[in-house]
């Protein structure tokens, strides 16, 4: 079969590929497994039954039912969920922004496409510009999206150790590192994840101030990726300030919320990227899919977004991110190990700094043995130097049953005892 380079680097193995063929696996195909790997979201019961209300709810009136499967959205996105949105940050954080600041995606996952390759990549000039990550380890899912290559680059963080947790769990923080950062005439945008997928990390205020002042003297974007952050899911442990402005690209998503099959996502931004996204998202996917945008719709203008947020998910989350530090304090008892201080989304990030095999390999001896987890290797992206580091680290969601954690931290413990 003969490919172009689009099909051989679309087509070629790659850590989200991987990370989705184990999710759906382990949820579909093998039920029977540890599953403490990919970013699905926990089942809530009580969201779930609201969800069911509201699309009950949908369903109950002739055109409502019409408009969920027979007609396409706009371009942009439903008008009435955009001013929602948009009327919704206005009030929560008192940003100066408009249904022209907001368009709707199928999912963060495409936005970041999008995005991406709106800035990245061959210029009009011949010249070629990456995206920058501040702060890596970083989202492996970004590390496949560019149409060129190189496309990414990365500053490999500053490591704190801290005092252990109220469990007796080692802990360390990464974070920015701005005196090696340096952003310059080659970058086409700041990206950074608030919460941070793999690790936890929440970026402080300054930090983001920080990165905010960069972007604007090199007159580029600072792309926030927010899918586990404020205001939903607001899946964060820690008191710090959601950042917006016109030089900022927030994304959005309802997955977190206990949505991921309605693939929906929204970005916010100044008129003039929104209009921009929208071509792009219009020719590739013609329309965004009806569901996941009546369904919020309904959420929004009925309060449930923040009110399940703020008092549902996010204590949900901070129960099972305790019984999962105390499964890790038991079963790790002995071990050379230390876990990024969990500050939001929804996984623990190890680093065995005595382990005689990559974690890469360490994945596949735990599949084997039953436990799906994700190695640390992927989510460094756009570092290119050696760091023994890279190959130290798992994440670990803490999403499922409290019984799945515990399973999955004693064969975790087995396993790792036998290459310390």
């Amino acid at each position: 079969m003969q490919l172009s380079a689009f099909g051989h680097k679309f087509s070629a193995e790659s850590g989200i590929v991987t990370l989705m063929e184990d999710l759906g696996e382990a949820l579909n195909s093998n039920p029977d497994i540890l599953f403490m790997g990919g970013g699905n979201p926990a089942r809530i019961d009580a969201l779930e039954s609201l969800f069911q209300q509201r699309l009950n709810g949908l369903l109950e009136d002739k055109e409502t039912r019409h408009s969920l499967l027979g007609i396409y959205q706009s371009p942009q996105g439903d008008s009435e969920l955009l001013t929602h949105v948009a009327q919704l940050l206005k009030q929560q954080y008192g940003w100066n922004i408009s249904a022209r600041n907001v368009a709707i995606s199928n999912g963060s996952q495409a936005a970041f496409f999008v995005l991406f390759n709106l800035f990245a990549g061959l210029q009009a000039d011949g010249s070629r510009k990456r995206i920058q990550l501040p702060l890596a380890p970083e989202y492996l899912g970004y590390s496949d999206s560019g149409l060129s290559e190189p496309f990414f680059t990365a500053t490999r963080p500053t490591l704190e150790l801290l005092e252990g947790d109220a469990y007796g769990n080692p802990q360390f923080k990464y974070h920015v590192d701005f005196e090696n950062l340096k952003v310059d005439t080659d970058s086409a945008a700041l990206c950074v994840s608030r919460p941070t997928n793999p690790t936890g990390n929440v970026l402080t205020n300054e930090e983001v101030d920080k990165l905010d002042q960069l972007a604007k003297a090199q007159d580029i974007p600072l792309i926030i990726d927010g899918a586990y952050g404020t205001p939903f899911p607001n899946i964060i442990f820690e008191s710090v300030q959601p950042h917006w402005n016109n030089n900022t690209i927030l994304v959005l998503s309802l997955s977190k919320l206990g949505l991921p099959g309605a693939r929906t996502g929204f970005v916010i931004a100044r008129e003039e990227i929104i209009e921009a996204y929208t071509r792009a998202n219009t020719i590739l996917n013609l329309a965004c899919g009806n569901l996941g945008t009546s369904l919020g719709k309904a959420l929004v203008k009925q309060g449930d977004l923040l009110s399940c947020s703020n008092d549902i998910i996010r204590p949900f989350y901070q129960q099972r991110l305790d019984h999962a530090l105390r499964c890790a304090s038991e079963s790790l008892a002995g071990i050379s190990y230390k876990i990024h201080k969990p500050e939001g989304a929804i996984f623990l990030w190890l680093w065995f700094d005595q382990l005689r095999i990559s974690s890469q390999t360490l994945y596949q001896k735990l599949k084997e043995q039953g436990l799906l987890v994700v190695p640390g290797e992927p989510f460094f992206v756009g570092i290119e130097e050696p760091w023994e580091h890279r190959q130290q680290c798992l994440r670990l969601s803490y999403a499922q049953s409290p019984g799945t954690v515990k399973e999955g931290f004693a064969l975790l413990s087995r396993v790792i005892r036998e290459y310390q």
